[in-house]
This record gives structure tokens, C-alpha cells and sequence, in this order.
């Protein structure tokens, strides 16, 4: 049994991202699934490039892509990616997208395969808080979950995957102006491994 977990880099002029940085810690092995870690970059369509290489190569039973998703304060599994790309900041790479959709033939919505209920309670067993998200934006998290789903549905119909998006690390907030919720990166990391472990329970 394999999860293909990824995570992108920092984004918007932070110096860190905490989904990079908790995913780097995750155990290796998490309920009897081999663990295989994969940062991509956030730029809209090299991310999904990047990820879909790592399926070609890794062939995993699941994947679980994890993004930063600022002024949230729970780790929040996504339930829907949408068809389009609107962005309110720069990608890494400058682009802009206004209004564009993913792929131009290609369904509105994809819908997570993963338990997200399930990994909302996993989660919250280890008391930290959790919610089911019912948007990921129209930034390249959602485009990357959009991506990796259709690719998912067309060539490994098998396999599942979905979102999950994280707080801001602390260290990210005490930086700002205004105060925002944070969750430290050792929590943020006890959540994804228990959201790998309701996933791995699945397969």
C-alpha cells in the first residue's frame, strides 16, 4: 500500500510554508502505507506536472495533497475543485490567471475520493480541530486537486485522491499586521498522519 503525499513550496512572499514543512516530518510509515513525499511548486500547471509524474512513477494507492490556506484555523480536508483559475495573487512564476478554466472541456466540478468525514474525526480524535472545507479556492490548490483528480479518474481509476488545506505556522503570523489564526507545525503534522492513518484504513 503507497500514499503519494505532496505539498507546495512558500508562496506570496512568505519565507516558509507550513505544509511543506510539517509534510517533511510525517513518518515514512503510517497504518501499514508506505508514505512517498513530493513537494511541488506553486505555479499554476507545473504543479499538476510535477504531481502527475510522481503518479506515472509511484503508481500509489491514494494521494493527498496538503496546502496552506491562510486565516483558516482548522485542518480542513476539501470537499469539491471547481473549473477554473482566478487568482488574486501572483504564482510563483508571475502568472495572473483571471477567469480561466482548467480544462476547457473538462467537467465544472471533481469531487475528493478520499474520507474526508472520516478524516475530520481522526483528526479531531487527536484534539486538533478539523472541518470539512466545501471550497479550495481558485488558486493553484484547487488547480492542482482539479488536475490530480482528472488524471486520477482517467488513468487510475483505482486510485483516490483529494485536498486538504492547513493554518498559517505561528511564526508566519507574528510577521503580520493584523492578528490571524495559526496552528504550530508539530499539530499540523499529528494531522496529516492521522488523516493518512482514516485513509489508509480505506484502501
Amino acid at each position: 500500500m503507497k500514499i503519494l503525499l505532496t505539498a507546495f513550496d512558500p508562496f506570496g512572499g512568505e519565507e516558509i510554508n507550513p505544509a511543506e514543512e510539517a509534510v517533511r516530518l510525517v513518518a515514512d510509515r503510517i497504518g501499514g502505507a508506505d508514505i512517498v513525499k513530493l513537494t511541488v511548486p506553486t505555479v499554476f500547471g507545473k504543479s499538476i506536472e510535477i504531481a502527475a509524474e510522481a503518479i506515472r512513477r509511484e503508481n500509489p494507492d491514494a494521494v493527498l495533497m496538503i496546502g496552506q490556506a491562510g486565516g483558516r484555523s482548522a485542518i480542513t480536508p476539501e470537499r469539491v475543485a471547481i473549473n477554473i483559475n482566478d487568482a488574486r495573487i501572483a504564482d510563483n512564476a508571475g502568472h495572473i490567471p483571471t477567469d480561466e478554466p482548467i480544462a476547457k472541456n473538462g467537467p465544472a466540478a471533481y469531487f475528493s475520493t478520499l474520507p474526508i468525514k472520516k478524516m475530520v474525526e481522526a483528526i479531531r480524535a487527536e484534539g486538533i480541530p478539523a472541518n470539512v472545507s466545501d471550497s479550495a479556492g481558485t488558486f493553484v490548490c484547487n488547480q492542482l486537486m482539479y488536475g490530480v483528480l482528472d488524471l486520477l479518474q482517467r488513468e487510475y481509476p483505482g486510485t483516490v485522491g483529494g485536498f486538504m488545506h492547513i493554518p498559517f505556522a505561528p511564526e508566519q503570523t507574528a510577521k503580520q499586521h493584523h492578528p490571524a489564526p495559526s496552528m504550530s507545525i508539530e499539530d499540523v503534522r499529528r494531522g496529516i498522519e492521522a488523516a493518512l492513518r482514516a485513509i489508509a484504513e480505506t484502501l
